[in-house]
């Protein structure tokens, strides 16, 4: 009777050795959206990763991009989940970030869709094509045409919302429409008629989200952010072996049923840390100047980044 006691007392104290220590860690204010490809984040908060890491993460959700970029740029969040393209302009305006974790990417989650009559990308000449100015749909209709020898100036622009475009296009106001799920999944269901004439899989990466730290940030507290990154590869480990809980709860921190989500996973690609060390090194540094060309052609930055200022694979454990 005694040893167990005894043996819960020292349980007790670990417990609230580890409590005391996680509460005196620095906490973490990270920015995020309900993108499905932020959800091992939500895993991560969910299921104790961090607390089991040692670090504190706050995660606080925006709605609008304006609102995550204003709060990351005024210094309000030590760093947030934000579009490869967007961190780009970061650099560019001289906001001092630095990538550390390349998270997801869109394969078939962004497309360009139309019907059999449109064959290729250079069938949209002269044809009206919707698509959100200014954002991933922007960046990847640009690429498409470039890739093809073609720019905005041969197509008949349509700029609208990206959830208006699917619509449009089954409703016969335009030829073309560019989109991304959840968007996309319900216009394709409407119509038997049209199809993804072309993916973000024609350049993996272009259309992909990272987590932008700030620098300071990370020279402050360089092993509370390896902590948080740990606690993504525990909940990438968590998707892989309890799918069906980790749908749900991405689902439910999106905002939409597993019926919506099923199909638009499908299209994305999640990167764990050790396909992160071999990007941030690598591939993806390529893929960052092809984005930063495609923004330089639009006139959305000035100059293309070395990729040395804006990723660091130094952070990942």
């Amino acid at each position: 009777m005694r040893m167990r006691f005894r043996s819960a007392l020292v349980i007790l104290v670990l417990v609230l050795t580890m409590s005391s220590f996680v509460s005196a860690a620095p906490t973490l204010r990270i920015g995020t959206q309900p993108w499905l490809g932020y959800g091992p984040w939500w895993i991560a908060q969910e299921k104790g990763f961090f607390a089991a890491r040692g670090v504190n993460v706050q995660l606080i959700n925006f709605i609008q991009d304006q609102d995550i970029n204003a709060a990351l740029a005024s210094r309000r969040l030590d760093g947030a989940n934000i579009a490869t393209h967007t961190a780009i302009n970061f650099i560019d305006r001289g906001v001092d970030i630095r990538l550390v974790l390349l998270m997801d990417a869109s394969y078939e989650a962004d497309a360009i869709i139309a019907d059999a009559s449109i064959k290729s990308i250079k069938d949209l000449r002269n044809k009206r094509v919707a698509f959100e100015e200014i954002t991933t749909s922007d960046l990847l209709l640009t690429y498409a045409l470039r890739e093809n020898g073609m720019s905005k100036s041969d197509i008949r622009p349509v700029p609208m919302p990206a959830a208006d475009a699917g619509t449009a296009l089954i409703a016969g106001r335009v030829d073309v429409a560019v989109t991304y799920e959840p968007y996309l999944t319900a216009a394709l269901r409407r119509s038997d008629k049209h199809y993804l004439l072309y993916t973000a899989r024609s350049k993996p990466g272009l259309i992909s989200d990272a987590l932008a730290m700030r620098s300071d940030v990370l020279e402050n507290n360089p092993e509370a952010v390896r902590a948080m990154l740990l606690a993504w590869q525990d909940a990438m480990e968590f998707m892989a072996s309890n799918p069906l809980e980790a749908k749900e709860i991405i689902a439910r921190n999106v905002g939409s049923s597993l019926d919506e989500l099923e199909p638009a996973m499908a299209g994305v690609k999640f990167y764990d840390l050790a396909e992160n060390k071999a990007a941030l090194k690598g591939e993806f540094r390529d893929v960052v100047r092809e984005v930063a060309q495609v923004m330089l052609s639009n006139g959305w930055i000035k100059a293309i980044p070395d990729p040395d200022t804006l990723l660091s694979a130094g952070y990942l454990p």
